[in-house]
């Protein structure tokens, strides 16, 4: 049996990190088994459908990396691969089903099933249709058609029993058919099929022969069944996989922080890290291995090392796992990485002058240790192109000194620093270790100061270094700036 899989998006909104995780899972079930794996857009739901939500289904994944053997773009054998181009295949299924008793028109109005609604609620009953059409007569049918009345099509859940099936984490789920939504709509007034009918429909059509998909769709699995077994088809493989969270132990939603994928390419994640991280939301190869190439993720692959309990989001590690991937990077390929945030922020022009790229050529090795995300750049570097904003005169004073002692290490500081250019940073450190000896406070206290003057800020990338790049005309240029608020404080 040739392996199928598929991805099926609604674009209804952007892709958000759990639905690339599905993606993902079902991308490389497809390779480690040497079968196909298919995206089907599902676009039936056309009061939310987004052009742009579209867009981002294929640029998301062409960051990525990854892709499918069939869909909308590449040629297959069972397309088409979008919902709204299949209507014809849902009616010719639906009128079977209409055919053998397991569907019905329903002619209610939204207003009565709203006042239904509300009667249940008032009632603390079960909420769900009350079955009001499914025993009308040709008479009846044919008297509302008459008068104009708008249907839909439902699908008969029998009232008794229950429907089982078997899933390849959970094992056997079974629910009571009275629990299942009774008689959902299967085609809408507009003539648009709901999920549950163009899902199972297609999932058949397509020879799809593993769902894998959220747990939050568990809950519908039983109708699925029902309405293979209506149909007569082979039931696919379920999987259902485990949640993803938030750290609040709560579904991961935009108040846990991004979700969208759009969200994390902006703020400057690598798709290796992603995909890394991800891939281990729920799967595991070992106690132990962490980092993985998608090729070999390709190849270690399975279903029986998901896990059942629900994964926890962790962006700490995330922010670890990307960093680890930054420091890999060969130096010039991070810097055309970084670029787009110097010139997003203003601090480079969109055309480099020989300036600008001296400073940017020699500020990736500065940072590329430090970098979690690609936007760390700019607030880490901003002082090499920027003059610093303003200054704490409290983060200036080093322990032990008031302004003007202050002022008069600084200005030994400006001395020593007259012979930066010609000198080894090993030489520069051993004239620093001197001269806080000989002024009798800490080395760190000293090269504190002198970061806070140069930078503005308390970090930042290594000194010795960064004073390089800046230049000493600049860099003099600041500490007299700092000595002259020194002396107005003193």
């Amino acid at each position: 049996m040739l392996v199928r899989v598929r991805y099926a998006p609604s674009p209804t909104g952007y892709q958000h990190i759990g639905g690339v995780r599905t993606a993902l899972f079902n991308y490389l079930f497809a390779r480690a088994k040497g079968g196909r794996f298919i995206l089907r857009i599902e676009d039936t739901d056309r009061d939310r459908f987004m052009e742009k939500a579209l867009e981002d289904i294929y640029r998301t994944f062409d960051w990525l990396g990854f892709h499918w053997d069939e869909g909308p773009d590449i040629d297959g054998s069972y397309g088409p691969y979008c919902q709204s181009e299949r209507l014809k295949l849902y009616q010719k299924h639906t009128e079977e089903l209409i055919n053998s008793g397991y569907a019905y028109f329903c002619y209610c109005s939204p207003e009565r099933l709203e006042s239904i609604r509300k009667i249940q609620q008032k009632e603390k009953m079960p909420l769900g249709y009350d079955r009001h059409c499914r025993n009308l007569t040709d008479e009846d049918r044919k008297r509302l058609e008459k008068q104009g009345t708008k249907s839909v099509i439902r699908f008969k859940v029998p009232p008794d029993g229950s429907t089982s099936f078997h899933d390849e984490l959970l094992g056997t789920i079974e629910k009571t058919n009275y629990d299942i939504n009774p008689d959902p709509v299967i085609i809408k007034s507009d003539g648009f099929p709901t999920y549950h009918l163009a899902n199972v429909i297609d999932d058949h059509s397509m020879k799809i022969t593993h769902i894998i998909r959220a747990q939050e769709w568990l809950s519908s699995a039983p109708l699925h069944v029902l309405l293979y077994r209506a149909f007569g088809w082979e039931v696919p493989k379920y999987c259902h996989l485990p949640m993803v969270l938030g750290q609040d132990g709560q579904k991961l939603s935009k108040r846990n922080g991004a979700t969208r994928v759009v969200e994390f390419i902006e703020k400057g994640y690598l798709p290796e890290a992603i995909i890394n991280y991800i891939a281990l939301l729920g799967w595991s190869f070992d106690d132990s291995r962490e980092f993985f190439t998608l090729k070999e993720l390709e190849e270690l692959f399975s279903l029986d090392r998901l896990n059942k309990a629900p994964a926890v989001f962790d962006y700490k590690k995330l922010d670890w796992f990307n960093g680890n991937y930054i420091r890999k990077l060969p130096k010039e390929e991070l810097r055309e990485k970084l670029i787009p945030y110097l010139k997003q922020d203003k601090l480079i022009g969109d055309q480099l002058t020989a300036e600008e790229e001296r400073i940017v050529t020699g500020l990736v090795p500065l940072v590329q240790e430090r970098l979690q995300v690609l936007s760390d750049v700019t607030p880490m570097v901003r002082f090499l192109f920027r003059e610093v904003a303003e200054y704490n005169i409290e983060e200036l004073i080093p322990q032990k000194l008031d302004a003007a002692g202050t002022e008069r290490v600084l200005e030994k500081i400006s001395v020593l620093l007259q012979d930066f250019s010609g000198s080894s940073n090993e030489e520069i450190e051993q004239l620093f270790r001197d001269l806080a000896k000989e002024l009798g406070i800490k080395l760190g206290g000293l090269l504190m100061l002198l970061r806070v003057t140069l930078t503005g800020s308390r970090v930042s990338p290594p000194l010795l270094e960064s004073i390089r790049l800046l230049g000493l005309k600049k860099t003099m240029g600041r500490i007299n700036r700092v000595l002259k608020l020194l002396s107005g404080r003193s």
